[in-house]
């Protein structure tokens, strides 16, 4: 019989996980329970993927503010810190902000406008055009920022990210004076020695900072890359990644994932026979074009995964094939003839025009994206996302 699905994705139930728990062994004996109750088979080529915060959670790699805050007086001191380009939120960052603002003496908050990093708007872009306002130039204080465009509260969360951030920062007996401005170097102007919050430009900014005569550069990558006092870390992204745990604490990044993923991977394939493909995934790589938010606050989509997620997806696209090379059949005959060509297709199609309009991106951040989506970010209860017929194509 002719298959007539192609990609399903589920959203597997998983008990609550918490610190010392073996996260392998519950992602594989959720997937088992799963299978004999919903009655799907396990195949080749398969995708189990398990969400960054559980792994994060059964590692215990929490933080708390003290621990944020003894490693930024530890590189910074006495000196009058920027803190330039943070994102703006109160899960993603305003813990991390009350752990540097414990740590310092005086906070220079350098905000870019009119949005963030990954979308979240100060003010809209159509203001700047009604003030002649020009974000690639133009350096407010907080006081012109206000004479132009007021107070205004975000609307998904009915906050004032200028007033809280600065709230935020008083609440430590710290002066904090609050700038707006979209170069980096606007910051050298008032401090030499910066923390840099951006998460996918950190290393252009730093490079941009050092060259323009700064003493001390670090990014959020740089705190929290070693324990302090016993805390937990990421050595290789920092307070990058991490999210509100309690009003003084932080979850961070898993670290040492693929080990687990690997582990995964192997133990399916002894238990089934089956080699499927595992990954742990964060953020989605999405962009929301009326919420304007684009999602991606972790620094990678996936810390970890297998061998078989290497890569870019190698397709050719239907409609052009059935527009162009074989137009002139119909009905069996253009979808064998279609089917022919899938099966034979080149293995690499880059610059092919067969496959142009197909989805230029990454295995894992094509497949973190619809896992991101599936499992959400509240109450749904299923940090596990399993993926079949994924690498399926028309002809299968």
């Amino acid at each position: 019989m002719e298959r007539l699905v192609g990609t399903v994705v589920r959203g597997l139930r998983a008990p609550i996980i918490n610190k010392g728990d073996n996260i392998s062994e519950i992602v594989i004996n959720s997937l088992f329970k799963a299978s004999q109750y919903e009655g799907f088979t396990i195949n080749d080529r398969d995708v189990i993927a398990v969400t960054e915060s559980v792994v994060a959670r059964a590692q215990g790699n929490y933080a708390s503010i003290d621990a944020i805050s003894k490693d930024v007086s530890s590189k910074f001191g006495e000196d009058t810190i920027g803190v330039i380009f943070p994102i703006l939120s109160r899960n993603r960052f305003a813990i991390c902000l009350r752990g540097i603002a414990k740590g310092a003496k005086k906070i220079v908050l350098m905000l870019s406008y009119p949005a963030d990093e990954v979308g979240n708007h100060l003010i809209d872009i159509e203001m700047l055009d009604e003030k002649s306002v020009n974000p690639w130039i133009d350096v407010l204080s907080e006081k012109q920022f206000r004479e132009y465009f007021g107070y205004i509260k975000h609307p998904f969360t009915g906050i004032d990210y200028i007033d809280y951030y600065k709230t935020l920062i008083e609440e430590y007996g710290v002066e904090c004076e609050i700038i707006f401005s979209n170069n980096p170097k606007t910051i050298l102007d008032y401090t030499k020695n910066v923390l840099t919050c951006d998460i996918h430009t950190r290393h252009r900014t730093k490079k941009i900072l050092l060259s323009g005569g700064a003493n001390k550069v670090y990014s959020l990558a740089d705190i929290l890359s070693l324990p302090i006092d016993g805390s937990g870390y990421n050595e290789a992204y920092g307070l990058l990644g991490s999210n509100k745990a309690t009003e003084e604490s932080v979850k961070l990044f898993p670290r040492d994932c693929q080990p687990i993923v690997d582990k995964i991977q192997s133990t399916i394939k002894e238990k089934t026979g089956k080699t499927i493909e595992v990954m742990i995934y964060g953020d989605g790589a999405f962009k929301d074009p009326v919420g304007k938010i684009w999602e991606l606050a972790d620094p990678v989509v996936s810390p970890a995964y297998t061998s078989g997620l290497e890569g870019t997806p190698n397709e050719v696209k239907l409609k052009y094939l059935a527009d162009n090379n074989f137009a002139n059949l119909k009905g069996e005959a253009q979808k064998e003839a279609i089917s022919q060509y899938i099966n034979n297709k080149n293995a690499n199609l880059t610059g092919a025009m067969e496959a142009q309009g197909t989805t230029p991106r990454r295995l894992t951040d094509l497949l973190g994206s619809l896992c991101d989506l599936t499992s959400g970010s509240g109450d749904k209860g299923t940090p596990i996302i399993y993926i079949q017929g994924y690498f399926d194509n028309y002809t299968k």
